[in-house]
């Protein structure tokens, strides 16, 4: 099994009783989504009980067939809205689990300036929701995914003392909850709480049967050039070229999900044994990749040409956008382990074998 380094050393040097950890039951909220479900595979992998809440309004119900075949057992999903604070705290006393792993939540730029209500209310009442359930149950651990949007505009490597500040309500929605997570850890002394915050997660199980699943027109560069692959799109928009980058092209941080999805059980080994505290850290690869790097890297893995065109620039994109992500390696062992070209491979893999992901295609 693919278990990162790092699942081992951080275990190992923070308590020896590593088998008594490992039956730990964690809850992900979330976890039929695209980081989440990868997640929930690295959690069986490394030995954990795993349970997934979520309220399926942005995941697909074959999602969890493909866990159990993927893992070979059965993982209870539980079809919860975490708004409805009753049936988290039920949940939350049945189960008795021992972490969480919250990824649930709005998370679409656009939608988020249209709705911004919609975004407050969900994603933050539903987090205090899952927090009072916590406490209640004494569930004394939590790992919250969060966003490099939270960073203020920056074209130097980010670090996580770079000033926050964000531009969308998403983002403030994201900003809104790290502050209400380190509040929460002040007040409840024996509680844990690691913020990770993530850069672009891109492609897919090396299996094929899970990857990432947009609801409607992706709102990430990676998904937009999988279904021009696949030919449900003519064309890839490139915004601008005349950034003061190699090739005129945006950089990112692009970061493998199962490099990721390995990312939070380091910090999930690293918090279990904590006893209060709140820790944040970068999850990116440090490394910038330009959009048509990301092209062309693509079409090797492809083995076809994807159609693009110039368009002008987004307001407010930058030309650089990169992660400093040396406290996660200092901290709890983790660095990145697959480079683009694990990245395209998955990514075409899962994209090629389903086409329209977990949907059916449309009717001729």
């Amino acid at each position: 099994k693919e278990i990162s380094s790092c699942f081992e050393c951080a275990a190992e040097a923070s308590f020896p009783g590593l088998e008594k950890t490992m039956a730990k039951h964690i809850c992900c909220t979330g976890g039929a989504g695209y980081i989440g479900s990868h997640t929930v595979i690295k959690l069986i992998e490394s030995g954990f009980k795993v349970s997934i809440m979520d309220n399926m309004c942005n995941s697909n119900e074959k999602v969890r067939g493909r866990l159990t075949e993927l893992t070979g057992q059965e993982v209870p999903l539980f079809k919860i809205d975490m708004c409805d604070a009753k049936a988290v705290d039920t949940l939350f006393a049945e189960q008795k689990f021992d972490g969480v792993i919250h990824f649930a939540g709005l998370k679409a730029v656009g939608e988020s300036v249209a709705k911004p209500m919609w975004y407050y209310e969900n994603n933050i009442v539903g987090t205090l929701n899952i927090l009072k359930a916590m406490v209640a149950h004494s569930c004394k651990s939590l790992v919250f995914s969060s966003s490099a949007t939270v960073y203020k505009a920056c074209e130097e490597p980010i670090d996580e003392t770079m000033p926050l500040g964000c531009t969308n309500p998403y983002g403030w929605t994201k900003y809104m909850i790290e502050q209400i997570l380190q509040d929460f850890v002040v007040a409840n002394k024996d509680y844990s709480v690691s913020i990770l915050r993530y850069f672009n997660p891109v492609g897919a199980h090396p299996s094929g049967r899970i990857g990432e699943n947009p609801n409607g027109p992706p709102n990430n560069l990676m998904p937009f050039v999988q279904q021009v692959a696949v030919g449900r799109r003519e064309c890839l928009s490139v915004f601008g070229n005349d950034y003061n980058t190699a090739d005129g092209t945006g950089v990112r941080d692009y970061i493998h999900v199962d490099d990721l999805a390995e990312g939070h059980i380091c910090a999930l080994q690293k918090i279990l044994p904590m006893g209060g505290g709140c820790i944040v850290h970068n999850l990116g690869a440090g490394t910038g990749y330009s959009v048509l790097d990301m092209v062309k890297a693509f079409e090797v893995a492809a083995g076809k040409t994807i159609p693009y065109k110039i368009a002008p620039r987004r307001p407010g994109d930058l030309a650089t956008v990169v992660a400093n992500p040396a406290k996660a390696k200092e901290d709890f062992g983790w660095q990145t382990k697959r480079g683009l070209k694990e990245m395209c491979e998955s990514a075409w893999k899962w994209q090629s074998m389903n086409p329209y992901g977990y949907e059916e295609p449309p009717k001729e």
